[in-house]
This record gives structure tokens, sequence and C-alpha cells, in this order.
């Protein structure tokens, strides 16, 4: 399926760009909300993001290593903290395409694909219901109301306690990571 979007992409179908914009805009929208922006600055940003992901496609040299999903986060971040680090509050195009700014992408993107990597490592080193209910509450973005109903808590409480027991399973095991030899 991605081969076919990107190849889209590639062509300009803005079949691609809507489809895009569903799986992923809400994504990009929470890491804004969360980084000092509004929603409006969001769907600005993900229109940059659109624009450099289509002109990294469009290279003859590039090979998609990530999903596109690594890509989009990975670019929109960095776009979205070079606008938050700059006095004026904007990112010309002009910058955007320069060289060195592809090379900040890339190793944007290296840093993104590690850390979906780790967390994927993580996640198989706990329980299988903790796997189930993180993949449910922060990947599928399921409300804590449905959570409960699906999990069988008996109040809303019962499952946020869960979820911050899965969460710790998730940091204990990292923390272990850390401290053994690789």
């Amino acid at each position: 399926m991605y081969k076919e979007l990107i190849n889209d992409l590639k062509g300009e179908n803005n079949h691609s760009f809507g489809q895009l914009y569903k799986t992923h805009f809400s994504m990009v929208n929470r890491f804004v909300l969360n980084n000092s922006g509004q929603t409006e600055d969001a769907e600005d940003l993900f229109q940059d993001t659109m624009v450099v992901l289509i002109e990294k496609l469009r290279q003859d040299n590039f090979e998609l290593t990530a999903s596109i999903k690594t890509y989009i986060m990975a670019i929109a971040k960095n776009i979205w903290l070079k606008k938050l680090r700059s006095p004026k509050k904007t990112v010309e195009y002009s910058e955007i395409f320069e060289q060195q700014y592809f090379e900040e992408i890339n190793l944007a993107i290296e840093a993104e694909k590690s850390y979906w990597d780790k967390l994927q490592n993580y996640l198989h080193q706990i329980s299988d219901h903790c796997k189930g209910l993180i993949h449910d509450m922060f990947f599928q973005q399921k409300a804590i109301e449905q959570i409960q109903k699906e999990y069988g808590y008996t109040t809303k409480q019962n499952a946020q306690n869960q979820k911050y027991k899965c969460v710790e399973q998730i940091r204990r095991v990292k923390e272990q990571e850390e401290k053994s030899p690789h």
C-alpha cells in the first residue's frame, strides 16, 4: 500500500495527500499542541511537512528506510522545533530546501527510527495485557472510557491505574536496558 502511496505522491496525486492527512494529521496535531502550538499551526505544519516529504521522495537517490509515519513525524518535529527556535517564528521555504536542512531531516528521521525501534523492543518485553492496553491507548488513541469498558475495569480510575502500571513496566524495561552493557 505504501509503495502505491509513494508513487502517487511523486506524481502529485491529491488522493494520497488526503489519505496521509487522515492517517497522520492527528499525530502531528498532538505534537504541536503539546509544544506551544494550536491546531491551525499543526495544519500549516502538516502542509509544510508534505512539501518536504514530496521533495525528498522526488530525489533520485531517495530510498525509503523507515515508515511514512516516521518520516512525517521527523520532518514535522524538525520544522516545528526550528520555528520555535526562530525569533520570527517562521521558516522560509528557501531554508527548507537547503542541503543542510535535508541533512538535519535525515538525522531527525534516523533518531525517530531509533525511537520507534527502541519502543517496539520495550513493548515486546512487557506483559501481553499491558502490550494490548498501551497499543489501544497510545496507538489506537482510544478514550479511557472505551478502555474501561473493553478491558472490564469497574471504574475509570482503575483503568488509569492500570495504564500507569503498564507505563511503569516500559520504564523499568528501558532502565534495565540502559544499565546493561550492549
